[in-house]
C-alpha cells in the first residue's frame, strides 16, 4: 500500500494468463494455492492496449520484470500493462487526461487553453520588452 501512485519495477512469477470475455487480460502472479481473496496484487492489460502489449501467454510459468505505476484496484494493488516496453524497464503508454481534452480536437484553429500572450490582440506584448530596461555600456553618454 505504501507504493500506490509510485513508478516501480516489479519482479513476479506469472502462474497463468487469464482472459476475460471483454478482452481484458490478467497476469496471475499468485500461486494456485493462494485463494483469490488473499491475492493482493495483480497485473492487468486492458483490451484497448492489446496491440501495444502483444501476446501474453508466452510469459506463463516465467519470472518477469514489469515497470509501471502501482494503483489501487478493487481492494488490491496492481499495475496496468499498456505497452510491451514495460517488460524491459520502459514507461507505460501515455494516456492523456480526458479532463484536459474537454472541448479540444486536433484539427481546430485555436489553442486548447486561453493564453492571452498568444492572441492576435496581444501582438505588441511579448516575453521581452522592446526597449532594454538596463542601460548597456554602449548606450551610456560619454
Amino acid at each position: 500500500m505504501k507504493l500506490i501512485d509510485k513508478d516501480v519495477c516489479v519482479t513476479a512469477h506469472v502462474y497463468d494468463v487469464v482472459e476475460l470475455p471483454d478482452g481484458t487480460r490478467y497476469l496471475d502472479v499468485c500461486s494456485p494455492d493462494t485463494p483469490d481473496a488473499q491475492c493482493r496484487f495483480t497485473i492487468i492489460s486492458p483490451w484497448e492496449d492489446r496491440e501495444e502489449v502483444g501476446e501474453l501467454r508466452k510469459y506463463r510459468d516465467m519470472d518477469v520484470h514489469v515497470r509501471g505505476i502501482v494503483k489501487s484496484m478493487h481492494g488490491r494493488t496492481g499495475l496496468v500493462l499498456s505497452h510491451v516496453r514495460q517488460f524491459y524497464g520502459g514507461p507505460p503508454k501515455f494516456t492523456p487526461n480526458p479532463r484536459l481534452l474537454h472541448g479540444f480536437t486536433g484539427d481546430q484553429e485555436h489553442p486548447p487553453i486561453h493564453d492571452p500572450s498568444i492572441h492576435a490582440s496581444s501582438a505588441q506584448r511579448g516575453f521581452k520588452s522592446a526597449r532594454p530596461q538596463v542601460p548597456t555600456p554602449n548606450s551610456q553618454p560619454k
